[in-house]
């Protein structure tokens, strides 16, 4: 074997290995246990059946037929068609699901492979975007991507009918994208803005992108020292795309919920009003109680709190996992400190900080209304917070003796891939209907 060719096999492997974890999920986990859904796939169904469209309205959520179905665990006697709160999503995932429902007669699993599928895409993108920026240490884009395939709670999810896993795919390939035009790799401002367009027809999570998009062009075009007619034409390109190819769901948006509404969540909020407010959480419980509850719970269901939230691991395995992300953090910093000037690709780890920023933005933005602490909302910023692993790792390696490092990395993601089992048979009980 080439030694060339090496990280390529690795990277298969990784997938190989993914794609396995992703089958079990999906075919092991109880129908309907994946957050949302139900309502992600009655969306679905209203385009197989020729419906057109779907329009979120109110008495598409039901809190307390939920709180029922949840504590039932999705019984095969309550029917899961009034859950269609997921209606004003924008349309691309569910165009891509609607074949495969027709192509097997509305079953749930194939559409569950379709997100593995899109999960595996991930991977590549990842693999593809830490290449670019770190060139010379291929280790660092597979220990990455290797810590992205591996998180519990995200090959859960990634294994459900639900949007979520297009909306990642869209912001890794966005992002690898822009580090290979900001390298001046690639001359091609179009291909950002058919990207940048994908991403605003998937979900309202990955939009930050197009800041992150804009940011890319303005260091390019100070660098480079180009005219301003540059930039301009750089971000026409970018932005023109993506607005032209994008404007006729937000035109159609915008007619059916009012011009003040484009996006549908005004009227998504309204629809969802039963749902918990963290205005009265203040004030039944007070700000100590909601910053433990945000802390435990954000990161809790980021490593894996499964089912609808309802079923959580041991808490002595929370207490490792803590440890593990404190380490990880503290061998970034060491790291960051020993950066002294600034390392190469500084410009494009500060794409990878932005798109983190922004997602921990929309997060809070997010939570200032409604009480949603779950930490998947947060893996739209999974490639940084890889990146950031990896290089903690990498530097925590630093202390062992060199011919034991390459061997404890590889044995830490062997038991990360089998945590990623023990998560799945350890959550089936508790999330089975009950007889």
């Amino acid at each position: 074997m080439k030694e060339s060719s090496l990280p390529l096999y690795i990277l298969i492997a990784i997938i190989v290995t993914y794609v396995a974890l992703g089958l079990l999920y999906a075919i092991l986990t109880p129908t309907w246990q994946i957050p949302d859904e139900p309502a992600h796939y009655n969306y679905i169904r209203s385009l197989a059946a020729g419906r057109g469209f779907p329009v979120i309205e109110v008495g598409d959520y039901d809190q307390a037929y939920i709180g029922r179905l949840t504590t039932e665990r999705f019984p095969s006697q309550l029917s899961i068609e009034p859950l269609e709160y997921e209606d004003h999503q924008p349309p691309l995932y569910y165009l891509l699901a609607t074949p495969v429902y027709l192509l097997f007669n509305g079953a749930v699993l194939p559409l569950r492979l379709l997100s593995v599928l899109l999960g595996a895409g991930l991977l590549v993108v990842t693999f593809g975007t830490v290449r670019v920026i770190f060139p010379a240490r291929p280790q660092l884009a597979l220990m990455t991507t290797a810590f992205i395939a591996f998180i519990p709670q995200h090959v859960a999810m990634t294994a459900g009918v639900e949007n979520d896993a297009l909306a990642e795919l869209a912001v890794g390939g966005t992002l690898w994208t822009l580090a290979r035009y900001l390298r001046s790799d690639s001359n091609r401002p179009w291909l950002v803005g058919l990207l940048l367009a994908g991403a605003l027809l998937t979900k309202t999570t990955a939009y930050f992108v197009v800041g992150v998009a804009v940011t890319a062009a303005l260091l390019r075009w100070r660098r480079e020292r180009q005219a301003r007619r540059w930039l301009v034409r750089q971000l026409s390109w970018m932005l023109l795309p993506a607005l032209l190819i994008s404007a006729p769901w937000f035109i159609r948006n915008a007619l059916t919920y009012g011009w003040h509404d484009p996006l549908g969540l005004a009227r998504h909020d309204l629809v969802v009003e039963e749902q918990m407010r963290t205005s009265e959480y203040l004030a039944l419980h007070g700000w100590a109680a909601y910053g433990e509850r945000a802390c435990r719970f954000t990161f809790q269901s980021f490593w894996g709190q499964f089912g609808w939230m309802a079923v959580v691991l041991p808490h002595q395995i929370y207490q490792a996992l803590f440890l593990l992300s404190i380490s990880l953090g503290v061998g970034f910093l060491i790291w960051l400190l020993r950066q002294h000037p600034l390392p190469q690709p500084a410009d494009l780890l500060f794409l990878l900080a932005l798109s983190a920023f922004f997602t921990f933005l929309a997060f809070g933005w997010y939570n200032l209304n409604f009480l949603q602490h779950q930490g998947r909302y947060l893996f739209p910023a999974l490639i940084p917070f890889g990146v950031m692993a990896a290089l903690g790792m990498i530097t925590l390696a630093d202390i062992l003796p060199q011919k034991m490092r390459t061997g404890a990395i590889v044995a830490f993601f062997a038991c990360l891939s089998a945590f990623d089992v023990y998560c799945l048979f350890k959550s089936i009980p508790f999330l089975t209907p009950i007889s």
